[in-house]
Order: structure tokens, then C-alpha cells, then sequence
């Protein structure tokens, strides 16, 4: 069986690694843990819930069935930080510099605005170095939480030691809101990647009407079982995977098949679960249930590729096994040479008090939320969403786009594009009775049109009425040959479109070709993706011929049709294999597996819940031109976190024997490397400037 688990304490990469180590220790045991999602994905068929915990609370983390969010904690200690460090640091800097303006008992002012940010709001970092202290291991928090607290220790100090000298204050409040504010970034990023899977789960049937001895009972969805008979009313859902025994029934399936139009359905028809039945009423036995449905593996297919996503670990996670033991190492060592080489305790603490600080990595905790937070608001300008770090490291790399039909290159609506023969009024009298979305197209073609009686629906080929006394017949060529009707030559072409026939008097009299129009932004789109280097390629669940005219249309050579939702993930994980790098554009809960397989996932804003949650990047508008600027800006965006973070780690590296060797105080590293975050930021806020290059 399989057991998932919230996991809370989680800092970095490393941490995952470790909950991971420790629970595969444990016999009879294999987990996955995503760092990401913060969620242990564990099989086992001999240990329960409480021994799992118990080896992730021993770890020193938290494990639990039930999600907490960090987010509303984390903002409140942001908030508290950043309320305090304001007049602290306007007070701390005037004192210090303009020491005319001194006061008595400016020092303990000091004193008590920075306490609750160094020992409240600064408290996740705290907890997460103890932790990783007690087992053996270090991160970036070790070298944040020691920081901040020698400022306040020594800061402590000079009041009552020298309370006419100067404190570092300002420094163990600056770091901890400048970090808590990349910590807050990131948890909100992390919040939504188990989005799709919830809005997954939400698309299935949460009661079913079984038929159990003759009648029908409405029971809880848990309670199906393979074999059970139930009934799909019009306008539910279907509960499960399963085969029409009997009814007939237009049944909507685009959230697996991405087809415009709904399938006519009746007696030994394979039906999916979520799907919806729009006419007529089905007896269904049901065929699969629980985590054998389609539905169901589609979930699976979006949260394993998360999970593979999100084992890219970032840089500051990677070097910080090394970084920080050799900070650590080095401001201890700085304050032994100071004190053996006869310096005073004073200078030997000072020395190494500017080694912490000065390698306090904020520079390094900025560089990555700050660019992603201007490129965002840059983004949402231009209808563009990012949705996180791993969509700027996916894009860098991007060289085919795959780009979903129904909905994303068209507009997923059927429309009438030609009428030969005077018969729209006719068809648009006769269809004004159906729900179909080819009936409902066909009415809002006409501009008025008479009444129909004696309507009837004819399951999966037209339907057949009386209009101005005469009885008509609309639908496919199968509803005319069968009833013998004479269909002249000319109106039985081939066509890529759909054709509804429409005749009376036993004689077909014209008809009407109905399709998915491009959208107007199409054609557009696909030139300038081609004009960046790209392969655009055609991806849908229709039908070939229908897929290539749609794609000669547009200028796409390269088309694959008829592909369900697993084969489209299938697809994309088959490009990846031969060297190429993946977008997906994508609007529909059938894209949801491939928008999350693909290096890069792009949704459109008007698509599914399940689509937006699945994406790496949403196009907030309905214009394919957007995808460009996105691949654009993603490009941009990543190419200034990598400039922060070589500024970072270099300025940090280049400082530390500058302060090792006493050539700068406490007070100075700490206004540098206030200065190193300043750039990173102003860095950063030349994306605002990033103009779209759309022709």
C-alpha cells in the first residue's frame, strides 16, 4: 500500500534527503521524499502510519496526515521583522554615525526593538540549524541563525560593556528580514505544486446511483465496486470507468480526449469516470475503480513528474555542505590566530563576528525570489504568470514546442465555415431541440428559423423532426443511407471539417461543414516561435485529418493526432529521450499529464483548474503571441538570477579573507553586505524593463 505523508521542518534539499535515508532504513519500507511538495510518498505493506512518524520525528521533523500552511506564519514573522527593523535601522545608523544626536537609553531602544526579531521572528532558522546541529549537518540556516544571533550576543555586550560604542543590531535584524522574505517567496511557490493533484481529485463523482436488486440507491463513491451497475442521469458525472449496458447518451469527454465534440454513447460503449453525460440517461457497470481509473492514473502521471521536477535541487542548497562547514571553520580559526598572535579578545571576536557576517549568504537568499517577484509583476503586464525557479531553469534549454489543438490553438468552439444548398434555416429550426455542441453551432449560425415538433434525437448520427409540416432530417450520410434517402453525389465530398447533411422529401437537399476555428493569434504565434529557433509540433486527441488541416492553416509540419492524455505524456518523454528539450502549451484536464512530464509547461489562463495547477508558466491572456514573451522572458529572468548568484557567492568568497584578516569591523561587513543585497536587487528590477517582442 501507499502512505503519504506531510512532512514539516523541511529547509532545503538536504533535508528531504535525509527524512528519505532514514525511512528507507526501516525494513519493508520504500519512500520518495519531495522537497518540493513536502510530502513522503511511502510503500509498505508492514509498517503503519505512527512507526513512520515516529522515524521522521526522530529525524527532528514533523510528520503528519493533515497540511499545515507555512505561509500565514511565515508572513507574520516577515511582518514583524520588517516593522521593527525599519526604525531600528533608522536609529541604529543615526546614532552610530551622527553620535551629536545620542540620547541616554538609545542603546536599550535598540535593544528591545531588535530582541523579538532575533528571537521570534528569526526562530524557524534557529530551530532548523539546532536540528541539523543534533544530526550532524549544516545548511544555509546554520550560518544565518549563528550570525544573527553572535550580532545580538555581541551587540549585547557593548551596551553593557561600552554602552557609548557602537552595536550590530541593525545586522541581526537585516539579515533575518531580508531572508525571511526569500523564505516566504519560496513557501508560497511550494504551496502550489500539489495543486493539480487536488483539483484532480475534485473532478470525480463523490456519490454514484447503484442499481442493487431493481432499484437504485444513491451510495457513497468508496462504496463501488467492479462488477456494481450504476446510472448517469444528464448533466452528472460518471462515477467510474465502466461499460454502457444500456441508454444512449452524448457524453462530454475533453477532459481525456481534448475533442470538441462530445461522443455519442450507447449499449457497449466504454465510458470514462469524470466524464459528463449531457442528454440521454446510461446503465453502466462499472469496470475499473479507486486508483485503476483513468482519471486516476492521470493523477499518478502529473505528480511523478512533479516529484522528478522537483529533485532539481538549487544552487544555494548544492554548495551549502561546503560553504558553511568552511565559514564555520574559518571564523573559528580567525578568532585562534587573533588570539595567538597576541591580539585582544575584543579583536578576536571581532575578526571573527565580521567573518560570519560578512558570509551571511542574504545577497545569496535574494537573488533568486527578487528576480522571480519583478519578472512576475513584469509578466502579469504582458498576460504572463511564472510559477517558480524550476519553469526559468526548464526554459533555458527549450527547443521544441508541443502545442495542444482543442482550445489552445483553436478556439474550441465549433462554428458553421460553409452552407451549401438553402438549408440553414431549415437545420437551425430542427437542431434548436438538441444539446449538441454541433446543434448548438448550427443555431447560432441561422438568424431566425421556425419550430420543430416531433423532434428526435438519432443516437450518434443526427436527429430527425417535422419544421413547417415538412419532416427533416439532419446528420451524418449512415442516418440517410439507412432510411434510403437520395444523396446527390456532390454533397457526399470528403472533408476534414464536420459535415451535417440536412434533407427532406427522402432526398438530401444541402449541407453544412462545421469546425474548431484557429484562433486569430495562431498563425502569428507559430512564426515567432519559428524566428527563435523553435519546432512548433501539433499535439491532440482528434482526429488526423481534421489535425493537419488545422496545421497547415497555422504552419505547423509536424502533427500527432488521436493521442489520449497518457500517450501525450508518452510523447513528450519520448522527445525528451532523443535530446530535445520540451515546452507543452497546453488549456485542457487532458493536457495535465504532459504540462507536467514536458521541461517546460505552459497553460492557457482560460483553461482548466487542473491545467493552471499543472503549468509552469501560465499565459494569463488568450493569445498565443504570449507564448514567445514567455519563452523570452523566462530567458531573461534566469540569465539575472544567474548573474545575482555569481555576485553572490563571489562577493561572499572574495570578503572572507578581507575580514579574516580584521580589515574590516562588524559594522562595515554588515553595511557591505547590505550593499551586496542592494545590488542583487536593483539587478534584479531591470526586468521591469523587459519589453515584448512580439511582430
Amino acid at each position: 500500500m501507499t502512505i503519504e505523508l506531510e512532512i514539516g521542518g523541511m529547509t532545503c534539499a538536504a533535508c528531504a534527503s535525509r527524512v528519505e535515508r532514514k525511512l528507507n532504513k526501516v525494513n519493508g519500507v520504500r519512500a520518495t521524499v519531495n522537497y518540493a511538495t513536502e510530502r513522503a510518498s511511502v510503500q509498505t505493506s508492514t509498517v503503519d502510519v505512527e512507526t513512520l512518524v515516529k522515524v521522521i520525528t526522530n529525524a527532528g521533523y514533523t510528520a503528519s496526515a493533515v497540511r499545515t500552511d507555512p505561509v500565514k506564519a511565515l508572513w507574520r514573522r516577515l511582518i514583524v521583522a520588517v516593522v521593527l527593523m525599519v526604525p531600528l535601522g533608522d536609529l541604529s545608523l543615526a546614532m552610530t554615525f551622527l553620535p551629536q544626536l545620542r540620547f541616554p537609553g538609545w542603546q536599550w531602544i535598540c535593544l528591545a526593538l531588535a530582541a523579538p526579531v532575533v528571537f521570534w521572528s528569526a526562530l524557524p532558522f534557529h530551530k532548523a540549524a539546532l536540528k541539523n546541529a543534533l544530526h550532524g549537518g549544516t545548511t544555509m540556516d546554520t550560518l544565518v541563525s549563528l550570525g544573527v544571533l553572535v550580532s545580538f550576543g555581541w551587540s549585547v555586550f557593548t551596551v553593557f560593556a561600552n554602552p557609548d560604542g557602537g552595536s550590530y543590531l541593525e545586522v541581526a535584524a537585516g539579515v533575518t528580514t531580508f531572508l525571511l522574505a526569500g523564505r516566504y517567496f519560496e513557501a508560497r511557490a511550494k504551496r502550489t505544486a500539489g495543486a493539480a493533484m487536488r483539483a484532480l481529485s475534485l473532478l470525480g463523482a463523490k456519490d454514484v446511483t447503484v442499481v442493487q436488486d431493481g432499484v437504485e440507491k444513491l451510495v457513497p463513491i468508496g462504496s463501488l465496486r467492479v462488477g456494481d451497475v450504476f446510472v448517469v442521469r444528464p448533466g452528472e458525472k460518471v462515477a467510474t470507468d465502466g461499460v454502457v449496458e444500456s441508454g444512449n447518451s452524448d457524453v462530454d469527454t475533453s477532459m481525456i480526449s481534448g475533442e470538441s465534440v462530445p461522443m455519442a454513447t450507447a449499449e457497449g460503449v466504454a465510458v470514462i469516470g469524470g466524464t459528463i453525460a449531457l442528454t440521454g440517461r446510461l446503465v453502466v457497470r462499472a469496470t475499473r475503480i479507486g486508483s485503476d481509473t483513468q482519471l486516476a492514473q492521470m493523477t499518478r502521471l502529473v505528480e511523478e513528474a512533479q516529484s522528478d521536477k522537483a529533485k532539481v535541487q538549487r544552487l544555494a542548497d548544492r554548495v551549502a555542505s561546503v560553504f558553511v562547514p568552511v565559514v564555520l571553520a574559518l571564523s573559528v580559526l580567525t578568532a585562534a590566530a587573533w588570539s595567538i598572535s597576541g591580539g585582544s579578545t575584543v579583536d578576536a571576536v571581532t575578526a571573527a563576528l565580521s567573518v560570519l557576517i560578512i558570509a551571511c549568504p542574504c545577497a545569496l537568499g535574494l537573488a533568486t525570489p527578487t528576480a522571480l517577484l519583478v519578472a512576475t509583476g513584469r509578466g502579469a503586464q504582458l498576460g504572463i504568470l511564472l510559477r517558480g525557479p524550476h519553469a526559468l531553469e526548464a526554459v533555458r534549454n527549450v527547443d521544441t514546442v508541443l502545442l495542444d489543438k482543442t482550445g489552445t490553438v483553436t478556439t474550441g468552439r465549433m462554428e458553421v465555415s460553409r452552407v451549401v444548398g438553402d438549408v440553414l434555416r431549415t437545420a437551425a429550426a430542427l437542431e434548436s431541440a438538441s444539446e449538441h455542441a454541433v446543434a448548438r453551432a448550427i443555431v447560432a449560425a441561422a438568424q431566425d428559423f421556425p419550430e420543430v415538433t416531433e423532434f428526435r434525437a438519432l443516437l450518434g448520427l443526427g436527429a430527425i423532426g417535422v419544421v413547417e409540416g415538412k419532416t427533416v432530417l439532419a446528420g451524418r450520410l449512415a442516418a440517410f443511407t439507412e432510411r434510403g434517402w437520395e444523396v446527390p453525389t456532390e454533397l457526399q465530398q470528403d472533408s476534414t471539417d464536420t459535415v451535417v447533411l440536412v434533407g427532406w422529401d427522402g432526398a438530401a437537399k444541402g449541407m453544412i461543414t462545421l469546425r474548431d476555428q484557429p484562433k486569430p493569434s495562431a498563425a502569428q504565434a507559430v512564426r515567432s516561435l519559428k524566428q527563435r529557433g523553435l519546432n512548433p509540433v501539433l499535439v491532440t486527441g482528434d482526429n488526423e485529418s481534421t489535425a493537419r488541416a488545422i496545421a497547415h492553416e497555422v504552419g505547423i509540419a509536424e502533427v500527432h493526432a488521436g493521442m489520449r492524455p497518457e500517450e501525450k505524456a508518452e510523447l513528450v518523454r519520448r522527445l525528451q529521450s532523443q535530446g530535445r528539450s520540451v515546452a507543452f502549451v497546453g488549456d485542457g484536464i487532458n493536457d495535465a499529464p504532459a504540462l507536467a512530464t514536458a521541461d517546460l509547461g505552459m497553460a492557457i489562463g482560460t483553461g482548466t483548474d487542473v491545467a493552471l495547477a499543472a503549468a509552469d508558466v501560465i499565459l494569463v491572456r488568450d493569445d498565443l503571441t504570449v507564448v514567445g514573451d514567455a519563452i523570452s522572458l523566462s530567458h531573461k529572468t534566469l540569465r539575472t538570477i544567474r548573474g545575482n548568484l555569481a555576485w553572490a557567492f563571489g562577493y561572499n568568497v572574495a570578503a572572507l579573507p578581507v575580514a579574516a584578516f580584521g580589515l574590516l569591523n562588524p559594522l562595515v561587513a554588515g553595511a557591505a553586505m547590505a550593499l551586496s543585497s542592494v545590488f542583487v536587487v536593483s539587478n534584479s528590477l531591470r526586468l521591469r524593463k523587459f519589453a515584448s517582442t512580439r511582430t
